[in-house]
């Protein structure tokens, strides 16, 4: 629970009471406080099965092509293979579509999942089915809840450390008019179902000038009631240092007071970045569109997922638009979408990676790339490839998990699975079990039963472990 006072009686001249500093350190972990977690930490009380790793899900919404993607099948005939060609990746034998030339020397730290498919067809049941696991089947929110809302559940809204959401969609910037249908469909794919609106994913950027100056900026209110500060952030901070306010809290209420004051709103300030290291992620040269063009986002999007990393949140989904290369009135043809978007993909998934490894957290971080779905594999008279959901985009790399192979094949044709398929419900248990303990996550009663059987009654992605 945190609860913001503007106007709170009995406050000193900043307006802030005691009280109010109290009620800002009181976010829940469960049914412990962020104060009584910290001492809690303290006396070794802690639960024990948290594997403090991170997953990253870079959803391609429109439905990726699997072919011009990581599996361009250049062995097959001219109707059935990449027509933006190939290029030689870093494991022996293995090629990636020929817009992902960087992406390509790193396959060595990736699992390219070639048989993943589902059965949905649909933009917005597909997104929804897949982004809950297979919780939804059918993709119509009468059933079933996304990946990091159920991530989130089980963790805790709130990071207890760091008071930032675990749970957070950094959508994209774009503003043709196709780019936003995308983004309310993900918005609507990310939903919490019936675990509840504290478990909702939180979008920073809101109707916010991300890709300016990637800085938060949020009312003062959410509708959950679960985090309300990160926008006036700085403003109080200061008056924080200049009121004396923190005298006479205790020490976990303080710690816990410092903790979101000091360290929330850094996260969201790439200026606090090596400005070489932004220009590694840079994917502004790239202009994305249909009918409106302009800069791509997607590499601050993917400077910011690490750096939410490193503040706590463990599940963040990141949005790119446009991948519905139908070759019509709304969308461009493969090989013109391929160049507009595998090229900013290509280079900021790369520096992704690389800052990871840097920075020793790549055996803690697990990145995710899907979308809603694959597209047909014979191209259409115009050029663009349609909805196929019988073979799907599916790639991963980091967590700790093991990297450097294939997983599964398709059919020469490249239309389905040509060993055992991977289901997303066999995604969502290699979630579940890369980021908890699913043995003793059992253990906890607290944890809703329904939650843990998707762990356990369908298996992970059993190559990966």
């Amino acid at each position: 629970m945190l609860t913001w006072f503007c106007g709170a009686q009995n406050t000193d001249c900043t307006g802030l009471s005691r009280r109010d500093f109290v009620r800002i350190g009181a976010l829940s972990l469960g049914s412990l406080a962020l104060p009584q977690w910290l001492a809690a930490k303290e006396a070794g009380q802690q639960l024990n099965y948290f594997r403090n790793k991170s997953v990253v899900l870079l959803f391609l919404g429109g439905g990726p092509s699997h072919i011009e993607t990581f599996n361009p099948n250049s062995d097959a005939p001219a109707p059935y293979c990449s027509i933006t060609g190939e290029v030689k990746s870093s494991l022996p034998g293995v090629s990636f579509g020929g817009t992902f030339p960087q992406l390509a020397s790193h396959a060595h730290k990736m699992a390219l999942v070639r048989s993943f498919t589902h059965p949905v067809g649909d933009h917005v049941k597909a997104i929804a089915h897949v982004l809950s696991g297979g919780s939804d089947p059918a993709g119509d929110g009468k059933a079933g809840y996304s990946m990091g809302s159920v991530f989130a559940k089980i963790r805790g809204a709130n990071h207890p450390e760091s008071g930032l959401p675990t749970y957070a969609l950094l959508t994209s910037e774009e503003i043709d008019g196709q780019y936003v249908n995308e983004r309310s469909r993900i918005a609507n794919g990310s939903r919490p179902g019936s675990l509840g609106l504290a478990n909702a994913a939180f979008d920073p950027n809101g109707g916010s000038t991300l890709l300016k100056n990637m800085q938060l900026k949020l009312s003062a209110e959410r509708i959950d009631d679960r985090r309300s500060l990160l926008g006036q952030l700085d403003r109080l901070n200061r008056q924080v240092d200049a009121s004396g306010a923190m005298q006479g809290l205790d020490k976990y209420e303080q710690q816990a007071l410092e903790m979101v004051l000091r360290g929330a709103g850094d996260a969201f300030d790439l200026k606090k970045e090596d400005k070489r290291l932004v220009e590694r992620y840079d994917t502004r040269e790239f202009r994305v569109g249909k009918k409106v063009f302009q800069p791509s986002s997607l590499g601050k999007q993917m400077l910011l997922a690490r750096r939410l990393v490193e503040a706590g949140c463990g599940f963040i989904t990141v949005q790119s638009s446009g991948w519905d290369m139908h070759s019509d009135g709304n969308n461009p043809g493969v090989a013109a979408g391929m160049e507009m978007l595998g090229r900013p993909l290509d280079k900021a998934v790369s520096a992704f990676l690389e800052d990871l490894e840097e920075r020793g957290l790549s055996d803690d971080v697990l990145l995710i790339i899907t979308g809603d779905f694959g597209r047909t594999p014979k191209v259409n008279a115009r050029g663009g490839r349609d909805h196929w959901a019988r073979l799907c985009t599916l790639a991963l790399a980091g967590g700790g998990l093991k990297m450097g192979q294939v997983i599964g094949q398709s059919s020469r044709q490249n239309d389905v699975p040509d060993t055992e398929p991977v289901s997303t419900a066999n995604l969502m248990s290699t979630v579940l079990h890369t980021l908890f303990d699913v043995g003793q996550l059992r253990l906890d009663t607290r944890i809703p039963r329904e939650l843990t059987k998707l762990a356990e009654e369908t298996p992970p992605i059993k190559q990966l472990f």
